[in-house]
This record gives structure tokens, C-alpha cells and sequence, in this order.
């Protein structure tokens, strides 16, 4: 009988090639783990509401448990200090602060997130603190939502309570998660909460939430002493799926509406043409400056290069094209190529001049109902992922990208929007039923990575 070979070598994060003051992390949202939706005053969002609506998610999943976030914080903390994780980032819900979105505080909402934020503390974890992760008040949603100008005041509004009630603790801040996804998919294509599809509420929503995130900069430097402020993008390589003029044109478009449109006017002062000449009845003077604030850094989410192609169907005319067969997939359907990852972060270090955290980044499964539990908790395809991207981000900080820190997505597996609990992304397994947390294969190795500690 031949001898199984032994386990492969872990390089520890120096071995790699990382400074030691390299900030490694998890991340989570808050509507995808916290549950509790209708405890202790919680106001509805715009995403319970779509939940309910049918056809809508898969299976009809709700958020109302999720990973029970915020009845066992405290044990999800302690998994955090066992894995060695040396910063986590969690969003605020919005509507558990501020059930109607303005006016009346939520006190036993604004008390979670102490616990929460204490807790980490004592375990020597950083806080990474995200105001605005998709979940809007249904309340002001109801009132017009981002297409309303005056939410981009209301939600200043909310940022500032935030930043009197945890700015002598927290002190790394982010605006917004993924503008260019919850505003595409939710006012654009109609896959996302609140389900509208229109060309004149997409645009007024990207310059709305361009606004909001302004004034809410503004609000953090003014209300948080030694505040480092920053806001996070979704940043995809973008490539059209072929050489036709129309695909040509139509992922060109496709690629300001991702990438560019709000990176861009808040840290360049401009909209790119394209979107520039569409959005300029919604402009008014003096609206760019108070975009275009001053940042400490540039939080980046990225998965996947992605392909695009003329659409008619869509309201913008493009569309996601075929991804070529010879690209490897995730188990979610993503092409895998880590030497995009690479070269994005150059690309972002040239052209918008901040250090860059990688704040999410990460592989799915999409595991049928009778899934294997033990092949998911070895998740060999989801570490090989882990291994060949953090190695693609090694080789990028060697050829002069200035990262300062890496994100897992997701400590946990959770509710992922649309497609329910069908898609797991956690390096943490979650059994839904018992609500049990079993690091899986990839934690152990995360945590070898960043603590130089042996894997089981």
C-alpha cells in the first residue's frame, strides 16, 4: 500500500512576501448574517420587503434567522480570535438604528453594535465599521429612496450618529458597499432590492448615493478624531465577448456603470463621459465638489474578471457576455483568473493614487440540496482559490501596488441576496438547522497563513 503524501507546505503570510503590519481579515454584512429582523425595534428594509416578494429569491429564502448573528455575536467573535483574524469588517443595519431611517433612535439597536464592537476589542480585533451594505429603510424608500435627493441628507443624518456613538472606538470607516451593484441591480435591471427598472431613477441614484457618500466623509472627519475613511467598489476587469462594434461600444459602456462611475467622481472630481453626458440633468452646481472628498483609502471587492456584449434587452443596452471555455470556473459559475486580480491592483494603485484594501474576495459553491457536507467543509477548490489570489496579490505589492490589507469573503456562510442559502461563500461552514459554526479546510489554512501557526 503507497503512503498518502503529507499535507502541502503552508507559507506563513511573511514567507509571502508581506510586510508585517499587513492587516488580515474577514468580512460580513450585516442583512447577510444578523437576523433578528423584527427583534428589539428593527425597522424593515428594502430587502426584507423584496424577500417576500415572489419569484424573487431563490426558494423564497428570507434573512429572517441568517447565521443568528445577533443573538451569538459573542461566539462568532471568539471563532474570530481562534482563527488569528487581525481586523473584521461588519455593516451597521441602518433600519435596527433607525427603524423609520430619520427621527426617532433605536436604542437597543444602537446597544448591539456596542456589544458587538466591545467585544471585538477585548479580543484584539480591529473593527472595520460599513455604514451602508444595500439594507435602506423601507420607511424612506417609501419616501422615494435614492432616487430622492433627500436621502443622500438622511443618510449624512445616520452617519453621524454612527460616528457620536462608536467613533471613540472604531476608527476604520467605509461609506458604502458595492455602489455600482445595488444600484444597478436594484433601479437598473430590477434583480435587486427595491426591483425598478429605470433609466432616469439609475441615474438619479448614482448621483444621489455619490452625494450621500460626500456628506457622509464629511461627517466622519468632522465627528471621528484620527478617522481613516474609506468606501468600497466592486472593481471587475471588464472585456467584451467579442470584436463586434456593438459589443465593443456596449461593454464600454457597461464597464463606466461598474467601475468607474462612482470611484471615479469621488476621487477624481468626474463622471466618465459616457455616464457624464447622461447624468448631467440631475447636476447641480457646486455638486462635484461635495462628491469629491478627501480619502485615506480604497476598499476593493473583487471576484472575477467579467465579459460583456449588446443587449437590447436591457434599458443600457449591454449585457453580461460569454465567459470563454477555456477559463476555469467557481463553484458559482465565475471564471477563475488570478492574474486579473494582479494587474486590477496596479491598475487601481496608478489611477487613483490610495492604498488599497482587498475587502472582500472570495469563492462559491452553489451546493445542491442533498449537498455533500464533508466535501463542503474540505473545500479544496475554495482554498485552491484562496492560495492562487493571495499569491496573485503577493506578486502585485512586489511589482509596486500598494495594498494594505485582505478581506476574506465570508467569515461565514449566509444568506447571499437572490440566490438565498443555496450559494456558500464562508470559510466557516453554517449548519442552518443547529446554527453550528465547523471551520472548514480553507479557515484552517487562512489561519495558518496570518498567525505562522501549523494546520491541524
Amino acid at each position: 500500500m503507497r503512503n498518502k503524501p503529507g499535507p502541502a507546505k503552508t507559507f506563513t503570510a511573511t514567507e509571502r512576501g508581506f510586510p508585517k503590519d499587513f492587516l488580515w481579515g474577514a468580512s460580513t454584512s450585516s442583512f447577510q448574517i444578523e437576523g433578528a429582523t423584527t427583534e428589539d425595534g428593527r425597522g424593515a428594509s428594502i430587502w426584507d420587503v423584496f424577500c417576500r416578494m415572489k419569484d424573487r429569491v431563490n426558494r423564497g429564502d428570507t434573512a429572517d434567522i441568517a447565521c443568528d448573528h445577533y443573538h451569538r455575536y459573542a461566539d462568532d467573535v471568539r471563532l474570530m480570535k481562534e482563527l488569528g483574524l487581525a481586523a473584521y469588517r461588519f455593516s451597521v443595519a441602518w433600519p435596527r438604528v433607525l427603524p423609520r431611517g430619520r427621527g426617532v433612535v433605536n436604542e437597543a439597536g444602537l446597544d448591539f453594535y456596542d456589544r458587538l464592537i466591545d467585544s471585538l476589542l477585548e479580543a484584539g480585533i480591529e473593527p472595520w465599521l460599513t455604514l451602508y451594505h444595500w439594507d435602506l429603510p423601507q420607511s424612506l424608500d417609501d419616501l422615494g429612496g435614492w432616487p430622492n435627493r433627500d436621502t443622500a441628507g438622511w443618510f449624512a443624518d445616520y452617519a453621524a450618529l454612527a460616528a457620536k456613538r462608536y467613533g471613540d472606538r472604531v476608527k476604520r470607516w467605509a461609506t458604502f458597499n458595492e455602489f455600482s451593484v445595488f444600484s444597478l441591480f436594484g433601479y437598473a435591471l430590477g434583480w435587486g432590492a427595491p426591483s425598478i427598472a429605470d433609466r432616469a431613477l439609475h441615474l438619479q441614484t448614482i448621483h444621489h448615493v455619490n452625494l450621500a457618500h460626500g456628506a457622509a466623509t464629511d461627517v466622519l472627519h468632522d465627528l471621528v478624531p484620527g478617522a481613516s475613511i474609506g468606501a468600497i467598489h466592486s472593481y471587475q476587469p471588464l472585456r467584451p465577448q467579442s470584436d463586434a462594434a456593438l459589443d465593443v461600444e456596449a461593454t464600454a459602456l457597461f464597464n463606466e456603470h461598474w467601475n468607474l462611475a462612482f470611484p471615479d467622481a469621488q476621487l477624481l472630481g468626474c463622471y466618465p463621459p459616457r455616464i457624464a453626458r447622461a447624468i448631467e440633468p440631475y447636476l447641480r452646481a457646486g455638486d462635484m465638489a461635495k462628491i469629491c472628498r478627501p480619502l485615506h483609502w480604497f476598499g476593493l471587492n473583487y471576484y472575477a474578471p467579467m465579459y460583456g456584449r449588446a443587449d437590447p434587452d436591457n434599458i443600457w443596452g449591454f449585457g453580461w457576455g460569454a465567459v470563454p471555455d477555456a477559463l476555469p470556473r467557481t463553484g458559482v459559475g465565475w471564471p477563475m483568473q488570478p492574474e486579473a486580480f494582479r494587474d486590477t491592483l496596479l491598475e487601481l494603485t496608478a489611477r487613483y493614487r490610495l492604498p488599497i484594501y482587498v475587502t472582500e474576495n472570495g469563492y462559491g459553491t452553489a451546493p445542491a440540496d442533498n449537498e455533500d457536507k464533508a466535501i463542503e467543509i474540505d473545500d479544496q477548490p475554495r482554498l485552491a482559490y484562496l492560495q492562487n489570489h493571495i499569491g496573485a496579490m503577493a506578486e502585485a505589492v512586489r511589482a509596486g501596488a500598494e495594498v494594505g490589507g485582505y478581506f476574506v469573503w465570508s467569515l461565514l456562510d449566509n444568506f447571499e441576496w437572490g440566490a438565498g442559502y443555496s450559494n456558500r461563500f464562508g470559510i466557516v461552514y453554517v449548519d442552518y438547522p443547529t446554527q453550528a459554526r465547523i471551520p472548514k479546510t480553507s479557515a484552517k489554512w487562512y489561519s495558518a497563513l496570518i498567525t505562522g501557526k501549523a494546520v491541524e
